[in-house]
């Protein structure tokens, strides 16, 4: 991946719009829908993953993956969600990949 397809989730921005504060108010109630119904759908995704490891003694991938779909969106639109950033997210979950990067510290 290039540097220029990486960016930070929740950096800070200084500047921030008005005007995208009021829209925010409609896309949170789209985001909020749709996390809904992925959420009530992801539930019953793991509900059966659940059951498939109690069976057959491995995890199921398509459910899985579902899950992680779920998981992955969340993150994807905490930081305008928390008002973050004005950069709108698709209302739609869109396939992105949440990277974990433990940084040094001299402690």
């Amino acid at each position: 991946m290039t540097e220029d397809l990486k960016r930070q989730l929740f950096a800070f921005e200084h500047d921030a719009s008005r005007l995208e504060l009021l829209i925010r108010i409609l896309y949170w109630i789209l985001i909020g829908i749709v996390m809904w119904v992925y959420g009530i759908i992801a539930f019953i995704c793991l509900f059966i993953q659940w059951f498939h490891i109690l069976i057959f003694g491995r995890r199921n991938e398509p459910l899985s993956n579902f899950a992680k779909g779920y998981l992955e969106y969340m993150v994807y639109v905490m930081g305008y969600v928390y008002i973050m950033t004005d950069k709108r997210p698709s209302i739609m979950p869109i396939s992105v990949r949440i990277y974990e990067e433990v940084l040094q510290t001299n402690n």
